[in-house]
């Protein structure tokens, strides 16, 4: 599973943090080159934004899931990162291959960096258990 582990781009303490995390599942195994690389350019493009504190990305290519990571000054510094390019443009196509995506927010201490991958999935898992209490 390709890993890039996380990145603090900016120690500055500010407090609190805000968190973001996602996993992202394509339809199909020959979506995962594509989106992969798409993914890559999107790390790339957040680590350089402004209000971006650290950052990490997960792959599990034969699951065709992916994870992302990262912490912000606020929402405010995520929501630009989102609205401009090459994010903006990247997304919309990527849409059509998505089979699903969940999301989460949450605030931390900024001391408190970075949040672990468990704790990500923790989230994860458990808003997606809320959009399908079916599935538990």
């Amino acid at each position: 599973m390709p890993t890039l582990p996380w990145l603090t781009v900016n120690s500055t303490p500010t407090s609190p943090a805000q968190v973001m995390a996602s996993r992202l599942e394509v339809k199909s195994l020959r979506h995962v080159p594509g989106f992969f690389m798409a993914s890559l350019t999107l790390w790339r493009q957040a680590r350089r934004s402004p209000g971006v504190l650290g950052l990490s990305l997960k792959a599990e290519l034969l699951k065709r899931t992916f994870w992302t990571l990262s912490a912000w000054t606020g929402k405010d510094a995520i929501d630009a990162y989102a609205s401009s390019d090459p994010h903006r443009a990247t997304v919309v196509p990527k849409r059509a291959v998505m089979q699903e995506s969940t999301f989460v927010f949450w605030e931390v201490p900024a001391d408190s960096l970075p949040i672990t991958w468990a704790e990500a999935r923790r989230r994860l898992d458990e808003e997606r258990r809320s959009r399908n209490p079916a599935t538990e």
